[in-house]
């Protein structure tokens, strides 16, 4: 029957096409207009979708904290004004991402990415008791169905912090066991915002808008909140697992002539995951992992002479210094649980180390250093 369809569309094509066109021709014209026939009606579906997903939203948040819905709405006017002056005034983090040239590798990792400020200035904002509409991002970041994406996930999630901080302090009264009948809606949101963080990761754009820092602190507040970390953990580690290791890939399979803006980028979102207690200890699994079997190859590569991938060798230098930052922070914390890091991965990482920094010191010094100090970390007293 299906070759019978294929031959009868065949000699339909045939009999239709028009009058100095062939039929491989005019075939690919049809098939041209059928897929952007196609196109269109997706676009439709994801606006229609999105906008089922803001009422749920808008729906959800009304049932937690009726108030709060209703006070949003009275202050639209003065919400307005508010983006228009933050769109007149955008924050300006090109002197913050500069390109760095090759110089990767420098101890100070968080001080150096200017982790350390951008995370307290982007926690001040996500953290302060104005209302949600004054840290909206400016319209003038939201023209594109790509950025948009990002932000409207991004201010339903800040409501809910805003809703459970001002509920914390007997400002407003909420019910937050209305998450637990609509998981869906914040799962989803958590899941849109970092799928949309992601497309702006694998192609940022410089000078990168300060909503994308902000939005990654929202996620961390999230998670790190007591009354709405469950709901989104139960659904969303999977999700958040992923977003790490796309951001991890992005790094070191970065081919750019000048990369190491786009690096530097990467790698303050790592950092600022890592800040987190609950996302570190997955994070120090995946960079051990990586750092490891990269090391591994490059040894193998050395021992045969045979050549290895160089750009990948300087991609693997902001990987190290984040792992080491994060061991650091470990230890100085304390904060010691039974994590992956320090069963399986911690295991396969030491296994031979020693045999690999002898071999590699004289022909890759500074990588066999970074091995070394991860080496010292993890075997250290307050590690085990």
């Amino acid at each position: 029957y299906l070759k019978i369809s294929k031959l009868a569309l065949a000699f339909a094509i045939i009999h239709s096409k028009p009058p100095g066109k062939s039929s491989k021709e005019y075939t690919e014209y049809l098939a041209k207009a059928v897929s952007e026939q196609d196109f269109g009606w997706k676009w439709k579906v994801e606006v229609l979708e999105a906008e089922v997903l803001r009422l749920r939203q808008e729906l959800l948040l009304n049932r937690i904290s009726p108030r709060f819905c209703l006070e949003n709405r009275k202050q639209d006017t003065s919400a307005e004004t508010l983006l228009g002056r933050e769109s007149i005034n955008p924050t300006n983090y090109s002197s913050q991402l500069q390109d760095s040239g090759c110089d990767v590798a420098n101890d100070s990792a968080f001080d150096s990415l200017g982790l350390a400020s951008d995370f307290h200035q982007s926690e001040h904002n996500v953290n302060t008791s104005k209302h949600w509409f004054e840290r909206a991002p400016p319209r003038s970041l939201c023209h594109t169905s790509k950025e948009q994406s990002l932000t409207a996930p991004m201010q339903f999630l800040q409501n809910l912090l805003e809703i459970r901080k001002l509920s914390e302090g007997g400002i407003l009264q909420a019910d937050f066991s209305e998450l637990e009948n609509d998981s869906f809606t914040v799962c989803n949101s958590v899941s849109q915002l970092l799928d949309g963080l992601t497309v702006f990761y694998n192609s940022p754009k410089f000078p990168a808008p300060s909503f994308l820092t902000e939005a990654v602190c929202v996620l961390i507040s999230l998670i790190t909140d007591s009354k709405l970390s469950n709901h989104v953990l139960k659904k969303c580690f999977k999700k958040m697992e992923e977003f790490k290791k796309n951001l991890i890939q992005i790094i070191l399979r970065n081919r750019s002539v000048n990369r190491f803006q786009a690096l530097h980028f990467v790698s303050q979102t790592l950092g600022l995951l890592g800040r987190n207690n609950i996302l570190r200890n997955s994070l120090i699994s995946l960079l051990l992992l990586e750092v490891r079997q990269f090391a591994e190859k490059l040894l193998q590569a050395h021992q045969v002479q045979s050549a290895y991938d160089i750009t990948q060798y300087e991609n693997i230098f902001p990987l190290c210094m984040i792992l080491e930052q994060l061991l650091q922070t470990e230890t100085q914390e304390s904060n010691i649980s039974s994590s992956d890091y320090e069963g399986e991965e911690k295991i396969k990482f030491l296994k031979n180390l020693d045999q690999i920094i002898l071999h590699l010191s004289d022909e890759f010094p500074l990588f066999s250093l970074y091995l070394w100090r991860v080496s010292v970390l993890l075997n250290s007293g307050q590690m085990q």
